[in-house]
């Protein structure tokens, strides 16, 4: 499946995890060695533009954030990111430069590739956000399937087995999710994708596409 994997997603110059992503082939390889990776870069990190904010925290000194906002190592809040009122940040995490995160938004086990947006009442989990990707108000992933069974990753009739039991999405750079939208366990979408508010998707959708519904699903026209 060669429009997952990572270099068809991702431009890895827009990410501070860009080294530790160019090791694996798909992006879903990743996910286990977040919060050790996240450790190691950030003893690193110069402390002339990072503090430590507590065990295993480091947050730019340009970014914001919000008095009321719950942060969990380990993690990395690049420069200029917003972490806005009452965004909870359960640890593993990295957002990148300019990145939002905002009104109880729940960060979980994610890379937050640069000036990222989920910044109302989204939930990422287990999951990688593409450079200048967006989730609108209320979209989140699922990232447990329902009877808790390991998640594959589906393109028509080739399959891939992830091996993992929590799988949110994957989203290339410029992905555009409607509001209200459920991003289903082993969802990968294709850089810059617009996926219709109130869907619910899953498997891999193209690059360059519009997802108006299951199965129905149209390449852009530039």
């Amino acid at each position: 499946m060669k429009q997952c994997e990572i270099k068809e997603l991702y431009d890895l110059s827009q990410t501070i995890a860009g080294d530790y992503l160019a090791q694996f082939t798909y992006p879903w390889e990743a996910l286990d060695g977040i919060k050790d990776y996240i450790k190691e870069l950030g003893v690193t990190l110069d402390p002339d533009i990072y503090e430590k904010r507590g065990e295993d925290i480091w947050v730019a000194k340009s970014a914001i954030v919000a008095p009321t906002a719950c942060l969990n190592g380990p993690l990395i809040i690049d420069e200029e990111a917003q972490i806005r009122h009452c965004a909870y940040i359960r640890g593993s995490a990295i957002i990148g430069k300019g990145s939002v995160v905002g009104n109880s938004t729940e960060i979980k086990n994610d890379i937050i590739f640069n000036s990222v947006q989920v910044p109302h009442y989204n939930y990422v989990g287990d999951s990688i956000l593409g450079y200048r990707s967006h989730m609108g108000a209320g979209s989140i992933t699922s990232n447990v399937k329902s009877d808790k069974s390991l998640v594959v990753v589906k393109d028509g009739t080739q399959e891939i087995a992830t091996g993992r039991k929590k799988f949110g999405a994957m989203l290339g750079d410029f992905v555009e999710v409607g509001c209200n939208s459920v991003l289903n366990p082993g969802t990968v979408i294709g850089r810059h994708t617009n996926i219709y508010p109130l869907s619910s998707v899953r498997g891999v959708i193209p690059a360059d596409s519009i997802y108006k519904k299951q199965g129905e699903v149209v390449k852009k026209t530039f």
